[in-house]
């Protein structure tokens, strides 16, 4: 194992943690050394990150509040740049991935002045402002839909990779699609990793309307914030629905390969994900998202056959209660609506990213 490691920046959320995960363990399968940059949030994973060891490095994002406000987190970004390009003097990696996010700012700044190879990975299709901002001072830009907009002078570094699932997903993608055979519809709802709280507001309402005889056939399994479960579970237990509610489900692929369709976000690793295992699914993008258009996510596998995408404008319980009635009745296209997802999913998205950022870091190895 060479012992200078490899770098990999990412913000405290799934949506940037997942795909460094996946990349961490390809890249460790090859003998390098990881380690991961970043913020306060991401250590509540603990020890889960399969890296030597986590940097905690200051960072701020510099949008919204005051003048005042937005000066003071360009100073903290300034302060966490100063902070990594200590943290990189002292490792000499041999190079730098961001993921996106503000956190991925300070680090990958120090490593453009410190002239380590970087990359920089994009989820989205719509690149995020932090990564954009970055873009111009990365030696590789990998993307992880192939659908990504860049300008015209940034397109010589892009390389589409797709975007690097965790173990747990590739092991879901070896189960095939659930057969009807005992007539049960396996319905899962999730929200991302931060939850959603329209679902709470729409489906169990939409659910709760079905006819008692197609009500009856759901096996339920939904991701609900906290504050919301009591009033969401007083609906369906009135209902009579056979659900499993939890803020937050660790074995979210597996529970993603046991469905029939799902019910989501447009999020790029729920995207992503889905497209790998091959599943079927009804998507409410973000309307107002902090970094990029989930409709543009979206787009990839609705375009392949694989979704079908709502405005949350227009994601109504009688929308919903009649697009669950057409699908528990007549449940046989989405076999197929499963395998389209599929041939858009890239599970060696992670073996690529590694190939990328060892081909960067060899570029200028001394």
């Amino acid at each position: 194992m060479n012992d200078r490691p490899i770098l990999l920046a990412a913000g405290g959320t799934g949506g940037h943690l997942f795909p460094a995960e996946a990349l961490a363990h390809a890249l460790e399968a090859r003998g390098a050394a990881v380690e991961l940059v970043t913020d306060e949030r991401a250590l509540a994973y603990g020890g889960s990150f399969p890296a030597r060891a986590m940097h905690c490095i200051p960072s701020a994002t510099p949008r919204g509040g005051s003048l005042f406000e937005k000066a003071r987190a360009v100073a903290q970004l300034a302060y966490g740049t100063a902070q990594a390009a200590k943290v990189m003097s002292r490792l000499r990696p041999r190079a730098v991935i961001g993921f996106g996010g503000y956190p991925t700012v300070p680090p990958l700044l120090a490593a453009s002045f410190l002239k380590i190879p970087t990359a920089l990975h994009e989820s989205n299709a719509i690149m995020g402002k932090a990564n954009r901002f970055l873009s111009g001072h990365v030696d590789k830009i990998a993307a992880g839909l192939p659908n990504l907009a860049v300008p015209p002078a940034l397109q010589s570094k892009v390389v589409v990779t797709g975007n690097p699932v965790r173990p747990a997903v590739l092991e879901a993608a070896t189960r095939a699609y659930p057969d009807f055979a005992d007539g049960t519809f396996r319905l899962l709802v999730t929200g991302g990793s931060q939850g959603a709280r329209v679902m709470a507001d729409i489906v169990p309402e939409a659910i709760a309307a079905l006819p008692d005889h197609l009500r009856a056939r759901i096996r339920l399994v939904q991701q609900t914030r906290a504050e919301d479960i009591a009033r969401v579970e007083a609906i369906y237990e009135s209902a009579k629905v056979d659900v499993e509610i939890a803020p937050f489900f660790k074995d979210l692929p597996l529970r993603i390969a046991q469905a029939h369709f799902v019910i989501a976000r447009a999020g790029a690793s729920t995207v992503s994900e889905l497209a790998v295992i091959g599943r079927p699914s009804l998507l409410v993008p973000l309307p107002q998202s902090l970094d990029g258009d989930q409709a543009a996510n979206a787009a990839v596998i609705e375009q392949a056959g694989a979704a079908e995408t709502v405005k949350q404008s227009d994601f109504s319980p009688a929308f919903l209660t009649a697009r669950l009635a057409q699908l528990i009745e007549a449940p046989q296209a989405l076999a197929q609506k499963a395998e389209a997802a599929k041939r858009v999913g890239v599970a060696d998205a992670a073996e690529r990213l590694a190939d990328l950022i060892l081909n960067v870091a060899q570029s200028r190895a001394p």
